[in-house]
């Protein structure tokens, strides 16, 4: 028992280290615009980071890290003593990442470490490599979508200014996309909730079980209402609204986070309490009080932020304006919302990364700095491997003491 106690304790601590080092994530643009003050931009964030608790309730991801070692493999004290060992290394490249200012990814170094500690033990075949193969292939793919949606975004925002009729048809597009998708795939159908949901209770449970893509539906309309708004404004005013909505998108982006990577540490601390008692414990049933720690750790460690990796991710990539700031944040969290529905976990700051330079692509490519960006990713790159060596190095010493 104690043991297990250490483990969460570990988990808990790794789950605010993400909060702070991934901070700038959140963040980054919404005081590199001025719209927020740090102080007040961290309370922000934080409180959306918790929000989330109360939004993803499937837990998808949280099952996929769980799983991404083999429990017919390693299993018992042994994947107790791998989940510590992965722990530990995932922390330690957090820190160091941290301390010189490098937005590396945080889910990528629990992964990494986690398997790297499971390979120590059983070789390749005690790592589920599907769980790896996605995990890796959205080290790019993260950065591409929210890149390409960022870049969309934009073009679209900068249409607006302009009077005529291309802003007007595609916000009509937008609104009928949305209708269409909750008609058809959220079974918003009268007739099926009617049928299906006929009770109170069970409405609140339909709505509840669905809230994150009414929130994002949600986010696309205010989007597409504020084309329509733009195109009567001049330069000045619209900034100043741009500053207000990117308080919408902030707090959007803050949700995928914590919904995302506050999971990543849930299924951690599944799998360890699996491995104590699996008669007791199983990935079907999320222990209540795991998923309220986890949103907790992430939303403090959010509020003590992370200011060296603020400053990476809001200025150096490329100067960004509060309408580019919304483009970014509005990308990242759509990209975030859907790889949660998907299961798969991803990385907040190749994310948000990518959406940044997206904004920055529409000015001039030469206006993002590639020198920096290049630079981040070899940082993403070596995440997993590096960890994973490290995690395996420290298993073989813990194998030995525990």
């Amino acid at each position: 028992m104690t043991f297990l106690i250490i483990i969460i304790a570990l988990a808990l601590i790794f789950d605010y280290i993400n909060g702070f080092h991934d901070a700038a994530n959140s963040i980054a643009t919404v005081v590199s615009t001025k719209v927020l003050t740090p102080t007040q931009a961290v309370i922000w964030a934080a409180v959306f980071n918790f929000v989330a608790y109360f939004i993803f309730k499937d837990h998808g991801v949280a099952n996929t890290i769980a799983k991404t070692v083999k429990t017919d493999i390693v299993f018992g004290h042994q994947m107790m003593v791998v989940i510590f060992s992965g722990l530990i290394a995932a922390i330690f490249w957090n820190l160091l990442t941290w301390w010189f200012g490098i937005p590396s990814s945080s889910s990528h170094a629990l992964v990494g470490a986690f398997s790297g500690a499971a390979v120590a033990y059983g070789g390749f075949e005690a790592v589920n490599s599907t769980v790896i193969y996605k995990t890796a292939a959205f080290i790019l793919l993260a950065p591409v979508v929210g890149m390409i949606i960022a870049f969309i975004m934009s073009l679209w925002f900068i249409h607006s200014f302009r009077k005529g009729w291309m802003p007007k048809i595609i916000a009509l597009i937008v609104f009928a996309g949305v209708a269409l998708f909750l008609y058809k795939n959220m079974e918003f159908n009268p007739a099926k909730l009617k049928s299906q949901y006929d009770s109170y209770a069970m409405k609140v449970i339909f709505y509840g079980k669905n809230f994150k893509w009414i929130l994002l539906c949600s986010i696309l309309v205010i989007m597409a209402s504020f084309t329509l708004f733009l195109n009567t404004l001049n330069a000045n005013r619209a900034n100043f609204w741009f500053k207000r909505l990117q308080l919408v998108s902030s707090a959007a982006f803050s949700i995928g986070h914590g919904g995302n990577d506050a999971q990543k540490v849930m299924g951690i601390i599944m799998a360890a309490l699996i491995a104590y008692n699996p008669e007791i414990y199983s990935l079907d049933h999320m222990v209540t009080w795991v998923p309220l720690a986890c949103y907790t750790a992430i939303a403090l460690g959010t509020m003590s932020g992370g200011w060296k990796i603020v400053k990476t991710m809001g200025t150096r990539i490329t100067k960004v304006t509060p309408f580019e700031g919304v483009a970014a944040e509005t990308a990242g969290a759509i990209t975030l919302f859907v790889t949660e529905a998907l299961k798969i976990p991803v990385s907040t700051t190749h994310t948000i990364t990518g959406s940044i330079i997206g904004v920055g692509a529409t000015k001039r490519l030469s206006a993002v700095r590639w020198g920096v960006t290049v630079n981040l990713l070899w940082a993403w790159i070596i995440t997993i491997p590096v960890s994973g060596l490290l995690a395996g190095l420290i298993y073989l010493i813990a194998s030995r003491i525990l």
